[in-house]
């Protein structure tokens, strides 16, 4: 059976007035994404890569062009219907790990009841993560890892089409982040959560079905990749 592809960016721009001149963020970026696919955003600090994070995760809009979701162009929508996509498609995962620190873990996750229809309970999210017995923990008792761990429970428990990751180890250190990365990689190989990863990680393109380059806003080069590894045989 054929893989459907259910992302379409075709000749996107996103234009920036800088006062004296037009700052093009993301420049006529075209490229598609499958359906369960594991593609990594890789490019140097300012190439654009957090700006097309967000176009996709619809935080941001498009000057020019169109992004194509499940055969809907989300450009244009208006803000009550990018946050009604926002929840039924999109799952965040950030490099600083937005927790609540009043809330528990167990609340933190919960939260997505309020926004979404059909969440993956709360506790069973936890639980994918390996942390079930810190449902009762505050984040400020938690570790990095295990703060970063909470947020990717919390993105889960959306139950998105797709996973959407902005430097996710960037605070984390490289042991831990591996750890993090591994269980992203669970949910897109076990799960069938389309996963999109913005890093400036090399080593991590080796892991990936697709890798998209870019620098200067352009997309210099999209690359897929017949043989991805696990990322326990990746090199670092």
């Amino acid at each position: 059976m054929s893989v459907s592809i259910i992302i379409h960016f075709t000749h996107v721009t996103r234009e920036y007035d800088a006062g004296t001149h037009v700052l093009k963020a993301v420049d006529d970026a075209t490229f598609s994404i499958k359906d369960g696919e594991f593609v990594v955003i890789l490019g140097p600090s300012g190439a654009g890569k957090s700006t097309l994070l967000n176009l996709l995760g619809g935080m941001d809009s498009a000057t020019s062009g169109s992004i194509m979701v499940d055969g809907k162009n989300i450009v244009g929508l208006s803000d009550d219907t990018l946050t009604e996509y926002r929840a039924a498609y999109v799952g965040f995962v950030f490099q600083f790990y937005n927790l609540i620190p009043t809330l528990t873990a167990l609340e933190n996750i919960a939260l997505t009841k309020q926004i979404v229809k059909d969440p993956i309970d709360a506790r069973k999210a936890l639980g994918l993560v390996g942390l079930a017995d810190h449902a009762n923990q505050f984040p400020a008792r938690l570790s990095g890892g295990e703060q970063q761990r909470v947020s990717i429970a919390r993105a889960v428990a959306k139950n998105p089409v797709m996973l959407l990751c902005d430097e996710p180890t960037g605070a984390l250190d490289s042991q831990t982040g591996i750890m993090v990365l591994e269980l992203l990689q669970t949910m897109n190989r076990k799960h069938g959560k389309t996963l999109v990863i913005v890093t400036h990680n090399t080593a991590l393109a080796e892991a990936a079905d697709k890798v998209i380059h870019m620098k200067n806003g352009k997309i210099c080069d999209v690359t897929q990749n017949p043989t991805p590894k696990a990322l326990s045989e990746v090199n670092w």
